[in-house]
Order: structure tokens, then C-alpha cells, then sequence
């Protein structure tokens, strides 16, 4: 039977009275796919053993993975105290709401593209990029860097106005 005849009404007792246990589909898990929205990092002091773009983007991915915020940090060799500080600090508008969706509490409306929405300048913007948590069947698998091209925008329009220039 086709996914559309299923949709058309059909109930699930039917579909499986039609089928024999061996030729049945595979059932999706209970647990919902999440698409972890692109976020820029969050602006912080260089240093070897702090929050790093990387471990950020790694934590939100493990953060999906797990959905505990305590296991999450401990997988990237923070706690938890950090993580909500973290959370907190200016800039953070972008990571906080890819913690929300990694948690399924739903989007929110934060433009990462804005520096309005997320307190970041073009700049910072720039040279940073938009890590992509890459999830695979419910694990952290990678982080993807992507350029952010509204900033490199942001970026010429200012060069163009003659802010951004010295003489």
C-alpha cells in the first residue's frame, strides 16, 4: 500500500492486517528528528581549555544526542555551571536557540544573520562562520564551518557608505 493511501484515511490496523510481520516496515523511533539551526559561537577569551567555537558546536551536538545538559558538558570536558554561563553572556542569542531546538523545545525567531538579534558585529561575524551541528539516527556526528555571507555584506555595504575606511 502507498504512504499516500495511508494518509487518504486508511488506519494503521489495515495496513498491517495487508502485510505479514516479516515484510513490515521499519518503524521511526519515538524520539523526532531535530534540525539543530546554523549559530555563530560565542565570543570568548582564547584559551586552551575554555569554550572554544569548536567544543560549543560539539556540545550542542552532544546535547541533541543526549538531551542532558550535565552529560553533554562532561562529554566535551566542561560542567554544567559553565555551560549555563555560557548560555548567558552577550552574543549567546545564536547558541541559546540551537540549545532550545537541541533540547525539542521548539525554534526560536533569533535571526542569526542579524547583528541586531544576536549582538554580534560583522566582523566577529565573518571570521567565525555559522557552525552546523551534523546529526545522524540521533547522534552528534560532525560540525560543518559555513562563510556567512550576510555578514561579508554587512561588511561591503559599510565599506561602501566609508565607515569602515581610515581616510
Amino acid at each position: 500500500m502507498s504512504p499516500s493511501r495511508l494518509r487518504e484515511g486508511l488506519g494503521v490496523g489495515t495496513f498491517l492486517h495487508q502485510h505479514s510481520s516479516a515484510t513490515l516496515p521499519r518503524m521511526s523511533s519515538t524520539r523526532t528528528r531535530r534540525r539543530i539551526p546554523a549559530f555563530h559561537p560565542v565570543p570568548v577569551s582564547p584559551r586552551h581549555d575554555g569554550w572554544t567555537p569548536e567544543r560549543q558546536a560539539a556540545f550542542i551536538g552532544y546535547l541533541a544526542q543526549t538531551r542532558c545538559v550535565t552529560t553533554a558538558a562532561a562529554m566535551v570536558g566542561k560542567d554544567k555551571t559553565s555551560a549555563y554561563r555560557l548560555r548567558k553572556r552577550a552574543g549567546a542569542a545564536g547558541f541559546a536557540a540551537a540549545w532550545d531546538v537541541a533540547l525539542g523545545r521548539g525554534r526560536s525567531s533569533v535571526a542569526t544573520s542579524s547583528a541586531k538579534s544576536t549582538g554580534l558585529d560583522a566582523g566577529y561575524r565573518l571570521a567565525t562562520g555559522l557552525a552546523q551541528v551534523v546529526m545522524y539516527r540521533g547522534k552528534y556526528r560532525a560540525t560543518r564551518w559555513k562563510a556567512d555571507n550576510s555578514a561579508l555584506l554587512q561588511l561591503v555595504a559599510q565599506l561602501a557608505r566609508g565607515e569602515g575606511c581610515d581616510g
